[in-house]
């Protein structure tokens, strides 16, 4: 299936590149049902979009080149490990966009990461989603929105929801998506662990768990609505007391220094703090703006993270920038 490549001309800057952003998320609600027999987990989950974004820059090119740049080029580690050919999903969404436009993968493109990777802040997917977004206006492709969502949905659980943005309530394997009215801003202290955590072995722990008993099997999972019901008219405090992860246990089974983490957080003023998906990363939910930059303060005093990040959501999903 390809479409029209009739569409208005892209937003190109000097030197014919494009550029687009798209932000990290915090899953507030994350519960997952049992394993399936494909090896993938149903899940409910409520998405929140946050003020940390990566960028993508795209440039008329005779062939398809990648590079990366931004957080963790220098000493903090997570750029040096991303790859840069097919194996990431920006090139994947490269290939796919230019065979359903009928058009040849020709743009360099760059990456410049200020999501940590393997946080659990679906940093790959915000990438992938920029990508669809900057090459549809550099090649003029006239796709829909509602075309590149489906384009998204073909290269991961999150990427929907990267393109989307705001507030939205994801089931299936999160790919299927439901907007979510959120009246209120919420603000959060992110803490970057030293090093990242692979999704795959979260989900893995969590099956070890319940298959021994130590965590329940998952049949029933908890209701998102006190969360959506929180974020739609209530109280951060409202919120504090909604937040699920049923990741969270799996993650600490695998990084026991977690918890000190999540307590540290806590101690410092935090109304509650989670882990964000899969992890390491700690989300830590704050009563307002001010309090967010104190306790952030008081967190990158006590060395607990490799760094904090100030950080507000909704935010919108993936749009062209500048």
């Amino acid at each position: 299936m390809s479409w029209s490549t009739s569409g208005g001309p892209g937003r190109i800057t000097g030197g014919g590149a494009v550029v687009a952003r798209a932000p990290a998320k915090v899953n507030v609600h994350l519960s997952i049902a049992p394993l399936r027999p494909d090896g993938y987990h149903d899940l409910q989950t409520v998405f929140l979009a946050v003020s940390l974004f990566d960028t993508v820059t795209v440039r008329p090119a005779e062939g398809l080149s990648l590079t990366v740049s931004g957080e963790g080029t220098t000493a903090e580690p997570g750029v040096d490990r991303v790859p840069t050919d097919r194996r990431n999903l920006v090139w994947r969404a490269a290939v796919l966009l230019a065979e359903q436009s009928g058009v040849k993968a020709r743009a360099a493109i760059d990456i410049a990461k200020a999501i940590p990777a393997a946080a659990g802040l679906a940093g790959g997917s915000a990438d992938a989603a920029a990508a669809l977004v900057a090459l549809d206006a550099l090649w003029n492709t006239g796709a829909t929105r509602g075309e590149l969502a489906g384009l998204a949905a073909q290269l991961g659980s999150d990427v929907p929801f990267s393109l989307l943005g705001g507030v939205a309530l994801g089931s299936g394997r999160g790919e299927r998506l439901s907007p979510v009215l959120a009246r209120r801003q919420t603000h959060w202290v992110l803490g970057i662990a030293r090093e990242g955590l692979s999704t795959p072995s979260v989900y893995a722990e969590l099956d070890r768990l319940r298959a021994t008993g130590r965590l329940p099997d998952g049949t029933e999972l908890p209701s998102p609505q006190p969360v959506i019901a929180a974020l739609s008219n209530g109280p951060p405090s409202a919120l504090a007391e909604a937040l699920t992860n049923d990741l969270e246990a799996p993650a600490i089974a695998l990084r026991p220094e977690l918890r000190r983490a999540l307590t540290a957080a806590t101690d410092a003023g935090a109304l509650n703090a989670f882990l964000s998906g899969s992890g390491p990363t700690v989300a830590a939910l704050a009563e307002d703006e001010d309090t967010a930059v104190r306790l952030a303060a008081t967190l990158a005093g006590e060395g607990v993270f490799r760094t904090v990040r100030v950080v507000h959501g909704p935010v919108p999903g993936a749009r062209l920038v500048g």
